[in-house]
């Protein structure tokens, strides 16, 4: 096994840093000038959006249920189980739904674009693409962030009701709960800074997911080799960046908001 240089290495990070800054920032600067790929656009958003649709329903409801459960077993002890619509509005709508809908999409559409556009690199598809007198970028990147962007926040929106369904029919089939009481629990613990949470996490999560599929694509190396390398660090990279956008999204929330 070959040594490396920390130096090199701490190098190499910086310079992939600042290589997908420029890329990002080109990707962002490019949707307010012309041409636009509307169809492109629409495409990415069929593919993205519509093809994610089964696995964030799936993913959403039974981690509803999972939580209606857990927590009846923890407010019973406390003579507290009504309280189980508004555990499991609180955390699908603040945390778990962004979260796991994201986490869900860039497993499935970070590791598709890094592997769709590294195929493109290796097979010198891009190279052809700019002799042509077309930006890679405008062409591939920016569509891919608006769809993923805008499908994700919508995609969020159905991973929280679909949480909090799963949430009530655990809690009407197996803990005997009234079902209205259920919801109108759900909905009074709801403010106004939940709901903003809730839906500011997935923008950034889309921009995220997108972006760093995009670039570990445009950056492949190696050939067929380098595309599967490519979508593993895209699907590793994303989902950490994911989790720490999280956290910093909640804190500053909280910071307003006070909760």
């Amino acid at each position: 096994m070959s040594l490396f240089s920390p130096e090199a290495y701490a190098k190499s990070v910086v310079a992939s840093v600042q290589e997908y800054s420029l890329l990002a920032g080109r990707a962002v600067g490019d949707l307010f000038s012309r041409p636009r790929y509307i169809a492109d656009t629409f495409t990415q958003m069929d593919s993205i959006g519509v093809g994610s649709l089964p696995i964030v329903v799936l993913t959403g409801f039974f981690t509803g249920c999972v939580l209606a459960l857990q927590a009846a077993v923890s407010l019973k002890e406390f003579g507290a189980v009504n309280m189980t619509g508004r555990l499991v509005a609180l955390s699908m709508v603040k945390e778990l739904g962004p979260v796991l809908t994201g986490l869900m999409v860039s497993g499935r559409n970070a590791s598709g674009m890094a592997s769709e556009l590294g195929s493109m690199k290796v097979s010198e598809q891009i190279d052809a693409m700019r002799a042509l007198g077309t930006d890679p970028i405008r062409k591939l990147v920016a569509p891919r962030i608006v769809a993923t962007v805008f499908m994700l926040f919508f995609l969020t929106i159905i991973s929280d009701a679909c949480g909090t369904g799963g949430g009530a029919l655990i809690a009407v089939t197996l803990l005997h709960l009234n079902g209205p009481a259920f919801f109108h629990t759900a909905y009074m613990s709801l403010v106004y800074g939940d709901v903003i949470e809730g839906l500011t996490k997935p923008l950034f999560s889309g921009f995220i997911i997108a972006s760093i599929g995009c670039y570990y694509g445009l950056t492949t190396t190696g050939g067929t080799r380098g595309v599967g390398r490519a979508t593993t660090q895209a699907v590793v990279v994303s989902s950490v960046l994911i989790i720490l956008c999280d956290f910093l999204v909640t804190q500053f929330m909280i910071g307003i908001f006070g909760r």
